[in-house]
């Protein structure tokens, strides 16, 4: 086996991508993050604990599924599903929240936040907030919370408090702002869960090893299971703490092939997109230097998807440098591709993976009936699909299911987005910190 690279480098840089693009607010708490966090992470009895109830609670290992029939409707390689849609919740995102929930404990923080858009990580993070008896709040925007009632509920029934939030477009993005200046406000008391492998130093690494977990039982399955390591990995991306958590593992392997699928939303050549790599430019977001979707003033362009989980604009610094260093390749699926593969995966195995998962599903079909049968190919099941049920329903009775993807994503490309205290560091007049 090769040697994993040793990334990132104390400044949380992987390569240009990364680092720390915050204003002076927010350096003290990323400074006490950072330090709490490498010293769990080298403290025998937190990982113990972070192992145990990941065991217990959140169902690990999850299952490696060899998928029969779908390798036998695509007519090349076998295809395998590494089924994080059966971790409670319903998601991968329970092993970021886990992972996160004990580090504020560990720092003493009776109480954490978190933003969120289509409801999963404010679901994963109410569910271990109640675990720990931790107080919970989480922001949401006001549009979001109309169009995912059930995931508002489900944070309710778990004890947490979901804030509206009515600035700028109502979504994601303001929803983050808010919950920034929540943790400004109240960084004594208050712990910040972010959800994805994006943002300032050191939460793309720490959400990455916390979601690691993943590639590291999937080592350990697939060559029980098939008798050597992966041909290829595909993944669904967003932000990528996903897709993070499955490649991490493997970096140092040169004989297995990464692949990244974006959204195309309804084409890239639309503009209707949220296809961050394979058409966007580095730029800074949310405190880190990474690939954006923005015009050719450097602002930032609203993305589209059918999938509320990869309409954002931005992406992962790693996934960044990934790209840059040709380590793993990026590609990007239509919204009625993927309702295609969805639609597809239920009826050959018996599963509805969430939109995001069949983005992946999708490319990873075209691809297999390119390899030859005694290929391996793992995709990456992000999550079940039961928060988009609805949105699938839709695009059944449309016309055509490519155009359907509007579910989600108007409102806010119809207003321009708030600033955010973050972003507005690093337009001019702002200042690099600790990069």
């Amino acid at each position: 086996m090769g040697r994993r690279p040793r990334l990132p480098d104390r400044t949380g840089h992987f390569g240009p991508f990364g680092g720390r693009y915050v204003p002076e607010t927010l350096v003290t708490p990323l400074l006490e993050l950072e330090a709490a966090y490498r010293e769990a992470a080298r403290d025998p009895a937190f990982t113990r604990r972070l192992r145990d109830l990941s065991a217990e609670y959140v169902g690990r290992p999850t299952p490696l599924t060899f998928a029969a029939r779908l390798t036998e409707h695509a007519g090349g390689a076998r295809i395998y599903l590494k089924r994080e849609d059966l971790c409670h919740t319903g998601a991968h995102k329970v092993n970021n929240t886990l992972g996160q929930g004990l580090l504020a404990e560990r720092m003493g923080k009776p109480r954490v936040i978190a933003e969120t858009g289509a409801g999963q990580h404010g679901v994963a993070t109410a569910t271990i907030a109640a675990l720990l008896g931790l107080a919970c709040e989480v922001y949401m925007g006001e549009e979001d919370m109309r169009r995912q009632a059930l995931n508002v509920f489900r944070m309710e029934l778990l004890g947490a408090r979901v804030v509206p939030v009515s600035s700028g477009s109502r979504t994601l993005k303001d929803a983050m702002n808010e919950a920034l200046r929540d943790w400004v406000t109240n960084v004594r008391t208050t712990y910040y869960c972010v959800g994805s492998t994006a943002g300032p130093h050191p939460y793309p690494v720490m959400v990455r090893d916390f979601q690691c977990v993943i590639g590291r039982e999937l080592r350990r399955q697939i060559v029980r299971q098939a008798g050597g390591l992966p041909d290829v990995l595909v993944a669904c991306v967003g932000g990528g703490s996903n897709a993070l958590g499955l490649f991490h593992p493997f970096l140092a392997e040169p004989g297995v092939r990464l692949v990244g699928v974006e959204a195309a939303g309804e084409g890239v050549a639309t503009g209707r997109h949220a296809a961050t790599l394979t058409a966007g430019a580095p730029g800074i977001l949310h405190g880190s230097l990474s690939y954006l979707l923005q015009d050719e003033d450097g602002q930032v362009l609203p993305a589209h998807s059918l999938s509320a989980g990869l309409d954002y604009p931005g992406v992962g610094p790693e996934h960044a440098w990934l790209k840059e260093s040709g380590r793993a390749e990026y590609v990007a699926v239509t919204d009625g591709e993927a309702l295609e593969a969805l639609h597809l995966l239920a009826r050959q195995e018996g599963i509805i993976p969430a939109l995001e998962s069949a983005h992946a599903v999708a490319h990873a079909v075209r691809l297999a009936a390119t390899l030859p049968r005694e290929a391996r190919l793992v995709v990456g099941l992000s999550g079940r699909g039961d928060k988009g049920v609805e949105t699938v329903r839709a695009a059944r009775r449309a016309d055509s299911p490519a155009t359907v993807g509007t579910t989600g994503a108007r409102a806010r490309e119809m207003a321009p987005p708030a600033p955010d205290p973050v972003e507005v560091a690093a337009r001019p007049g702002g200042r690099r910190v600790g990069s």
